[in-house]
């Protein structure tokens, strides 16, 4: 992942390039309360997981993930060849992420991220 919006010093939202090698997944499935997300097939094709099921995402596509919505999502990347995306998400304070394939919640506290079981013990 290469995070392009640091290069040009933007506070108010990220834009990464990343290259998604054959198997290769974004994240765990998540969804965020406070922070919107968007992606771009810059080249390739993925797999994009929501919980309506999966959706073939090539060259020129997009997807838009809203904040706060239950709809969890992650690509995968299922093909013989590299797959580029473009995301970008904003930096809303006080973001939590769920994920509610794995045990694990993500808290955005004084810029850094906390890992908790769902029942608030330590993630370690």
């Amino acid at each position: 992942m290469r995070p392009l919006g640091d290069l040009f010093g933007l506070t108010n939202f990220g834009v990464s390039l990343t290259v998604a090698p054959p198997g290769g997944t974004s994240a765990l499935r998540h969804a965020h309360s406070k922070q919107d997300e968007f992606v771009y097939v810059v080249d390739g094709t993925l797999i994009l997981h929501t919980d309506a099921g999966e959706t073939e995402l090539t060259s020129g596509l997009c997807a838009g993930f809203k904040a706060g919505g239950d709809n969890a999502h992650r690509l995968v990347n299922r093909s013989a060849a590299d797959a580029v995306y473009l995301e970008v998400g904003d930096r809303t304070a006080g973001d939590t992420v769920t994920y509610p394939d794995d045990d694990m919640v993500a808290a955005l506290h004084g810029g850094s991220w906390v890992f908790t079981h769902r029942d608030g013990s330590p993630y370690v």
